[in-house]
């Protein structure tokens, strides 16, 4: 699950962090566009004022529907109808009733009213942990269980699957672990997984919305197992048609690549800033582009702290890699813009343009002269690499 990162300007290909000017027009119609500077807003203006002619006039005269009509057949229904979708995806409520942990199972402190009061602690502090060898054990331990949650899930997937249905299974999975699924309640997150489909960039919530053949599909898992958060996810395909279409091999093998490559540089000695240089590089040489809002983070007892390791290029991170550190790198690549635009659940993050993407994401220890990757893949994991198209 990923960190939230700086929130950068809106700006024409403006790489600063945004203060808090928002487009005026924007901030009315309920959508994010935060600039560094008021002539960065206007230098931009031409260009940003074009996301404002796709918004409906009627709505300013005419109040919006709070939710759309339940379907006579299924009972299903959009909870947000009148809000200014990038894409095709279109959440299919309701939900169903939160899912509950065995007491016997150990909670994380946010469990029960969505606080992560340990994380909060420890907000603006840089002090990055190092574990010592039985904690590095336990980080072992909990990230193994991830994988075969995630594995076990992934083998679901297939048309016609709802994405609670992975929820379902991812929490059922946790259970039999003796776990608990990190994302359930965190920051009040309504589930134990995040399911992210095709325009979806992370933190999907899952619903009632069957699977389709030619959809992609990212499954993040987290777990918390005797005190210790393990996270990983991957983008899978759905069906033949998923698996025919160039542009979804390319962003998927692409961030596939990505996260392969950004491993390779760590070790002792890694600046956190590094990572993002070579993501950023590879993704272009795909025609791809690297997501900005969110980050790698570190994780232990805590399921987010430092430190924050961003994926795109010239970045300002700061910090350096010693033994006994535990973070991820999850880097989140699309195929059109790097922009994005948050649901009015306010988790599910998606492509500005309804463009494609797609995730992989790792936790790993960094060690005496190198890297141990802790959610690596098994020999039986569903899923892997298929080969890119020609051009």
């Amino acid at each position: 699950m990923a960190e939230v990162g700086n929130r950068k300007c809106r700006g024409v290909d403006c790489p600063n962090d945004a203060g808090t000017l928002q487009c005026p027009t924007c901030l009315k119609s309920g959508t994010d566009s935060f600039f560094c500077s008021q002539d960065c807003f206007k230098r931009s203006w031409n260009e940003h004022k074009s996301i404002h002619k796709k918004s409906n006039f009627l709505t300013n005269i005419f109040p919006p529907k709070v939710v759309s009509e339940p379907d006579p057949d299924t009972g299903t229904f959009n909870p947000y109808p009148s809000f200014p979708y990038t894409g095709s995806l279109r959440p299919v409520y309701p939900l169903s009733a939160k899912r509950t942990i065995p007491k016997s199972i150990p909670h994380p402190d946010y469990a029960r009213d969505g606080i992560p009061r340990s994380e909060q602690k420890i907000i603006g502090r840089h002090n990055i942990t190092i574990l010592n060898k039985e904690e590095q054990e336990g980080m072992r331990k909990v990230c193994r269980l991830a994988r075969e949650v995630l594995d076990a899930a992934a083998r679901e997937l297939k048309p016609g699957v709802t994405t609670d249905y992975i929820d379902e299974v991812v929490h059922k999975a946790c259970i039999e672990r003796d776990s608990y699924p990190s994302p359930l309640n965190y920051m009040n997150f309504p589930k134990s997984v995040c399911t992210s489909v095709n325009e979806t960039i992370c933190h999907g919530i899952p619903d009632q919305r069957p699977l389709k053949n030619g959809d992609i599909v990212n499954i993040d898992v987290t777990l918390y197992h005797k005190g210790f958060h393990g996270d990983i996810n991957e983008t899978y395909y759905v069906g033949d048609k998923a698996l025919a279409d160039p542009d979804a091999v390319r962003v998927v093998e692409t961030a596939r690549e990505c996260l392969d490559q950004s491993i390779d540089l760590v070790k002792p000695g890694m600046l956190f800033r590094d990572p993002g240089n070579t993501i950023e590089k590879h993704a272009k040489t795909r025609n791809c582009s690297v997501v900005k809002t969110y980050c790698g983070h570190g994780i232990n007892q805590l399921f987010h702290c430092a430190p924050n390791i961003p994926h795109y290029a010239k970045n300002k991170a700061v910090g350096t890699a010693k033994p006994g550190m535990c973070f991820t790198i999850e880097p989140m690549i699309n195929i059109g813009t790097h922009r994005d635009r948050t649901w009015p659940d306010d988790w599910t993050s998606t492509t500005q343009d309804g463009s494609l993407s797609a995730q992989f994401e790792h936790t790993m220890l960094v060690t005496e002269d190198g890297v141990e990757v802790l959610t690596a893949r098994l020999p039986d994991s569903p899923g892997g690499a298929v080969p890119m198209p020609s051009a």
